[in-house]
């Protein structure tokens, strides 16, 4: 995605690339308690916010928005409703639009009244909503813009236009060409040679890719400067622009996140006094995104400040980690066991519901195999099993498909180098490092997949892999903090310093799988379940950790897997991808996924870098990662 215009979501769409837009109407909602209530609508990095409700328990909104709908872009829609309050805003529940078959299909969706869900559950109804929404192909749009652009000129609204009024409108768009080029513009679109131009000769014009004389260099509604070297792009704009001059409430969009647009002015505020920023592939930020492989959008990852704060201080400086070398590491130790044996306290039970609201919409109560009560401390909630069939294991009787080992914040790269060219900071990170001299020899080299497992994810790990296990060794350590401020950190080696657990599995897809458990702060214990000699099925439970935030890297050996490009795509741009166990890693080399079931596999039309496919194949370093460009995305390439 290349920065440019917001009306078009920060991206230089190709033609092949548009399937046209969707107009989304919140009208109203039921909730059961009264209050100050606003909503926000996201699909891929695109957040748009309507305005604060009065307080009552039945808000209207009535507010509406154009969005672009890109080929094989996202197609889930999220609409959450907010309480308003001036100490933090609270997320209430929220619901979900799939637009994957909105072209196909002649269904009215005005006025459908959807039910708003409880973020802690999947279940639990704790409102209504009613909304409108559809869409129109780029057919449909180009006849739209070409009826606008020629009623602004058809003052006797004939539906056509004489050739002193099709100059006059060529000409309100900037353009200075001169009277010949003009005529012989205006014989071209004039089909049926009456001597007028109607709608759908202008249409047509519109939609001829070989015009491109024909150019608008700026928006007669918000003045922006456009020419592009196609009218396709221009056209979105000022239909977009159109859409926002009809007098209609619109939401405000320049949000990448529910999050970030919920935070209100205060954020705003913030931004403006440079004490926030939003970007991603730069985890020492205040807000770390990550984009959500099931419904293509960004989230925005919840931690304190005051632990943001902190980490900073001795990660992300010489003289924080010169700490933590005369003794701040045995402080992390000795914090990690007294919090780990609080966690194991009945005592520790009351900090469950005060966790799950924390974590909103990441812990999903239904999913768990027992109830709440079940848990007699906050441990045994931390290391909860999930009912039989909530993760799926893709291509289970398959394998030749490598599937993910746990719910966390993926990053995949083809090689270690890669990994600390685009992720791994720490100046002393190896293979050999990581597994110790005598396995490291089987693994230099190789792919690698890190999952990085937060407080609020399921944390047992699974198998990624069908095999034989032939060793398993555990590594003394310490227990650096696993968030992206430290991994991202020149000044510290958190996977091979920290405490950690090797398996290596033996497989007749593969080859040999090293599948490594790191410990880090706040985590009591690594827990595993096999042993040496033990056979084991993909998905497959292998161990868990207790409470604190930890990770799992697989190493495969060179040229045993191709890893699946929409991950790889995330990774390069710094840019995590949060997974859940049981989804697709890649493939045995030499099979595909298609070869198997006829399944089409994740492509990296399915990552953050949908719309610049070239410089994705490329494997082009980008600048600062993905910038934030008037609240949109953008790739800037290194010249």
């Amino acid at each position: 995605m290349h920065a440019g215009g917001s009306k078009s979501g920060g991206s230089h769409l190709r033609e092949e690339q548009f399937s046209g837009v969707a107009l989304i109407q919140l009208i109203s909602a039921q909730l059961q308690l009264k209050g100050k209530w606003f909503a926000c609508v996201a699909i891929g990095e695109q957040t748009f916010l309507t305005a604060t409700s009065i307080h009552t328990d039945k808000p209207e909104w009535k507010s509406e928005r154009t969005v672009v709908l890109e080929a094989n872009g996202p197609r889930i829609v999220r609409i959450s409703v907010h309480e308003a309050h001036l100490t933090g805003n609270k997320l209430v529940c929220y619901c979900e639009l799939d637009l994957s078959d909105i072209f196909d299909s002649e269904t009215d969706h005005s006025n459908e009244v959807h039910n708003l869900i409880d973020p802690n559950s999947n279940t639990k109804v704790v409102g209504k909503i009613t909304l409108s929404y559809s869409a129109e192909d780029r057919a449909v749009t180009e006849m739209k813009f070409a009826r606008r652009l020629l009623s602004m000129m058809d003052h006797n609204e004939t539906g056509e236009l004489s050739f002193k009024s099709f100059c006059d409108l060529i000409k309100a768009f900037g353009n200075t060409l001169p009277v010949s080029k003009l005529q012989e513009i205006f014989n071209e679109a004039d089909t049926d040679k009456d001597g007028k131009v109607n709608t759908d000769e202008l249409a047509a014009l519109i939609a001829n890719t070989e015009v491109r004389t024909f150019r608008i260099n700026q928006c007669p509604v918000c003045g922006e400067n456009l020419g592009h070297d196609d009218l396709l792009n221009d056209m979105i704009h000022m239909s977009l622009c159109f859409d926002e001059g009809t007098g209609s409430h619109i939401m405000t969009g320049g949000f990448m996140t529910d999050k970030q647009a919920s935070n209100g002015w205060m954020f705003k505020l913030s931004e403006w006094a440079s004490f926030s920023t939003y970007d991603v592939g730069r985890a020492n930020t205040g807000h770390i995104l990550v984009f959500d492989r099931r419904t293509k959008r960004l989230v925005e990852e919840l931690i304190d400040m005051k632990i943001v704060l902190s980490m900073r201080a001795i990660y992300q400086s010489k003289a924080g980690l010169a700490l933590i070398d005369v003794g701040t590491k045995n402080l992390l130790q000795s914090i990690s066991e007294k919090q780990g044996r609080h966690m194991k306290t009945a005592e520790s039970k009351k900090d469950i519901p005060k966790f799950i609201e924390f974590f909103k919409d990441r812990v999903i109560v239904d999913e768990f195999k027992e109830p709440v009560e079940y848990y007699k401390t906050f441990n045994d909630f931390f290391i909860r099993e999930l009912k039989p069939g909530v993760r799926p294991i893709a291509y289970e009787d398959i394998d030749s498909v490598a599937v993910s080992a746990a719910d966390s914040r993926l990053m995949a790269f083809n090689c270690p180098d890669d990994a600390t060219r685009f992720w791994i900071k720490g100046r002393k990170f190896s293979v050999t490092g990581l597994l110790g001299e005598d396995m490291a020899k089987d693994f230099e080299g190789g792919p690698m997949v890190i999952y990085r497992l937060a407080p609020q994810d399921y944390h047992r790990f699974h198998a990624p892999v069908s095999g034989k296990m032939i060793k398993v060794v555990n590594i003394s350590g310490y227990l650096y903090t696993v968030n992206p401020i430290a991994v991202n950190s020149k000044y510290c080696n958190v996977f091979t310093d920290n405490k950690r657990a090797i398996y290596i599995i033996d497989t007749s897809d593969f080859g040999k799988v090293a599948m490594v458990a790191i410990g880090a702060t706040m985590v009591g214990s690594i827990n595993l379940f096999k042993k040496e000699g033990d056979m084991i099925k993909k998905g497959e439970q292998m161990g868990y950790f207790q409470f604190g935030g930890s990770t799992v890297i697989v190493v495969f050996q060179q040229s045993s897997i191709e890893l699946d490009k929409d991950l790889l795509a995330n990774s390069q741009r710094s840019l995590e991808t949060l997974v859940y166990m049981g989804m697709t890693v890649g493939v045995a080399q030499g099979s595909s996924y298609e070869a198997v079931q006829h399944i089409k596999r994740p492509a990296i039309t399915d990552s953050v870098a949908a719309l610049d496919h070239e410089v994705a194949q490329q494997g082009i370093q980008v600048t600062d990662s993905i910038n934030v460009c008037n609240g949109h995305l953008g790739l800037e390439t290194n010249a």
